[in-house]
């Protein structure tokens, strides 16, 4: 039965539904509230230390929140690994700028638990799941964040004359 639940609350997490509740303390203790973000690009990405995608994809999340971050777009990055694993997780994300949370700290978490990891969500600034990225189907990449993110951002007169919009490596 759990597992019918956990399956039916990750299902609900579909392209073109409104994005589920999630409330959790981030590692810094800052509250992370999906639907306080309203009004920007949110992109939740669900990872754990011990999974090699999760962790080869993360300095290109990083990369792209520190670019886009000023332009209206957050990211929590929801780490799957256990309470007792939390020492690990605070060590990975020392190399990296975006917030981190522990899933099973979660108040709130009706994205339910990934069948799958890694697993990015792309959340519209009206709370629209716009993109679902996952290895087998479409990795997290510069270009695979860029195509998914940079259309849904408002619009920045600096990053359209510069002719790199679409490059999140790009020097400005």
């Amino acid at each position: 039965m759990i597992l019918c639940a956990a399956a039916l609350a990750l299902a609900s997490a579909t392209v073109g539904d409104a994005a589920p509740a999630l409330v959790v303390p981030e590692l810094d203790g800052q509250v992370f509230d999906l639907s306080a973000l309203r009004g920007k690009v949110v992109v939740v990405n669900f990872w754990a230390t011990w999974c090699p995608p999760c962790r080869e994809e993360m300095p290109a999340l990083d990369a792209f929140y520190r670019r886009y971050h000023g332009q209206g777009l957050e990211m929590i990055g929801l780490s799957a690994d256990r309470p007792h694993d939390r020492s690990d997780v605070l060590k990975v994300m020392q190399s990296f700028s975006y917030p981190a949370a522990m899933q099973d700290d979660a108040k709130v978490n009706d994205f339910g638990p990934p069948n799958v990891l890694p697993v990015t969500f792309v959340v519209d600034s009206s709370g629209v799941i716009r993109a679902k990225l996952t290895p087998d189907q479409t990795p997290v990449t510069g270009k695979s964040l860029s195509d998914a993110v940079l259309p849904l951002l408002p619009e920045n007169p600096a990053t359209q004359t510069s002719g790199n919009r679409g490059d999140p490596n790009a020097k400005p």
